[in-house]
């Protein structure tokens, strides 16, 4: 599996044999470039227009939202309740965590995840290879609460997302932020993963925008 950050809460997941699963996509109000992309499958967290932007991408997706289980071009994706806030969604609304499986790899993407998870909820989502995680607060979990999250997960792999850059204008804090718990933290361009070549719990990888 290749997976990229196309900016944001927004990544390109390929698999071995080439479907392509792009998740929360984003428009053009938020800073970062529109994705190039053709997507097979497109998740969508919830209907913020920097998530639920279907209509920049190219092609007829099949677009998945909200909870359940569903298996399309052979990729599993289950859907779990959660809340954009910590008040049952009573500032934001709800939020959809999706579990993606694809070529023996579990990624689980958090969407604007606004609060911590408890043990029925981590117990529901379940193993996790590769966790993409939110981490710059004000409309999601912010650093700390991020990577106590990536602590109690343990995947092989966690990603960080959702935070300030230079194409933000949003009032959340840097990587940098969520960084410090985590100072053996590398970069890539792009993530290549296999079963067979998952790292020991917790590789932390802050991948660099692909256009």
């Amino acid at each position: 599996m290749q997976l990229k950050w196309l900016g944001h809460a927004c990544f390109l997941l390929t698999t071995r044999e080439g479907t392509k699963i792009v998740t929360d996509p984003f428009d053009a109000t938020v800073g970062y470039p529109l994705p190039q992309v053709v997507p097979d499958i497109v998740t969508v967290s919830h209907q913020h227009f920097d998530h639920n932007a279907v209509g920049v991408l190219k092609g007829n997706p099949t677009v998945v939202e909200g909870t359940g289980a569903r298996q399309i071009k052979g990729v599993n994706i289950r859907g779990i309740a959660t809340f954009h806030d910590k008040k049952l969604g009573a500032e934001r609304g709800p939020n959809t965590v999706f579990v993606i499986e694809a070529d023996g790899i579990t990624v689980c993407h958090l969407g604007d995840l606004g609060h911590p998870l408890d043990a029925g909820k981590l117990q529901e989502i379940g193993p996790v290879d590769i966790l993409l995680v939110p981490c710059g607060g004000t409309y999601t979990i912010d650093a700390d609460e991020a990577a106590a999250l990536v602590k109690a997960m343990k995947p092989r792999v966690a990603v960080p997302m959702h935070y300030k850059t230079e194409y933000l204008k949003f009032p959340i804090t840097p990587v940098d932020n969520f960084l410090r718990h985590f100072p053996a933290a590398e970069r890539r361009t792009v993530l290549e993963l296999s079963p067979d070549d998952l790292p020991a719990p917790t590789a932390v990888v802050v991948l660099e925008l692909s256009r």
